[in-house]
């Protein structure tokens, strides 16, 4: 696809991965709408953008501010979600559903309203049903029967299916690409609902020699992670290959780790002497996964590039850049915030 000719909308451009995708489809020349109430988003992930892209304070959760967010586009890749962590997914129920089952329903209206050619739809590795037993590599075929254990899971199931039909029934090239645990630059710091990368950044960044950072479980939860930059790689590359209204995993499993290890090796990135704590009573989701990617291999001939260790210490530099700017101006201002 020549995206130099192409007028596309970014639902939760102003996010973490939204943010990232904007400005790729800019650097390929594409004439992109940034739709975003910034409940979540920030303004300041894309600033730089500012005069090479058109933003929308739309609430998505309407379907007069889906008209009015795909208005003139050709295609559109639908991020905007009501989302966190695994403390936030557990604790919002209805929070997790009902915002995205909203913008889901309605930004898929309004794209066939608008004869949108292209409608790609951000699910999540959160759809597949809990599992104890050995690392699941999850491939797209498990995800029916479904049971997820949060409603942030049944909103992206629903999701799915509501893309299935409006391909089936409304002639629209539609994807659902579940995501399994995106990470880099840019995303939430903040302790309440931050997902484990930036969270254990930010507790060994704060932390003394000697202290120690706690982990959620007993930290042999498994998990294969994608940097950033892969996943946009992937989810540009979904649109352009696949409309058939089916699902594909867009993740990384060549390098599995558990939650241990990750912690070992983000201590290890910040040069301290610092332990490792349990914390066995809180939230800690399926046990042991990562993605089967056979069919991402095969629809799309892709598969990620950045090693873990490369993308930890490149987080790892960002958040500590980033809390450092938080700490000096909390100094500027008195101290009151």
């Amino acid at each position: 696809m020549n995206w130099s000719q192409e007028h596309v909308t970014v639902t939760g451009g102003a996010g973490f991965i939204g943010s990232f995708l904007t400005e790729e489809l800019v650097e390929r020349g594409a004439d992109v709408v940034v739709a975003d109430n910034f409940s979540r988003g920030d303004y300041e992930k894309i600033q730089h953008l500012e005069d090479d892209v058109e933003i929308r304070p739309v609430d998505l959760t309407t379907h007069k501010g889906c008209l009015e967010a795909v208005e003139g586009v050709d295609h559109v890749f639908h991020l905007a979600a009501s989302v966190g962590g695994i403390h936030f997914i557990q604790r919002e129920n209805v929070g997790g559903l009902t915002p995205s089952v909203l913008m889901n329903q309605h930004m898929l209206e309004a794209a066939r309203i608008t004869d949108v050619d292209r409608f790609l739809f951000a699910s999540s590795a959160c759809i597949y049903r809990q599992e104890h037993d050995d690392l699941n590599r999850f491939s797209e075929d498990q995800g029916v029967p479904a049971n997820p254990h949060s409603t942030y899971g049944w909103a992206k199931i629903l999701g799915e299916v509501a893309c299935d039909a409006y391909h089936e029934d409304c002639d629209i090239a539609t994807s659902s690409v579940r995501i399994f645990n995106c990470y880099g630059p840019r995303e939430s710091l903040d302790p309440d609902s931050s997902h484990v990368i930036p969270s254990l950044c930010r507790k060994a960044i704060e932390a003394e020699d000697g202290d120690a950072i706690e982990l959620f479980g007993d930290g042999t939860q498994e998990r294969g992670f994608i940097h950033v930059t892969d996943l946009v790689d992937g989810l540009i590359r979904t649109i352009e290959r696949k409309g058939d209204g089916q699902p594909i995993n867009l993740g990384n499993s060549r390098e599995v780790v558990s939650m241990n290890e990750l912690a070992e090796t983000i201590i290890s990135i910040s040069g301290k002497d610092l332990h490792i704590e349990h914390d066995l009573s809180k939230p800690t989701g399926t046990d042991k996964y990562a993605c089967d990617m056979t069919k991402m291999r095969e629809e799309l001939d892709w598969e990620p590039s950045v090693p873990l260790e490369e993308g930890l210490r490149e987080v790892y530099e960002w958040a500590e850049t980033e809390l450092d700017g938080q700490t000096q101006t909390v100094a500027a201002d008195g101290g009151d915030r």
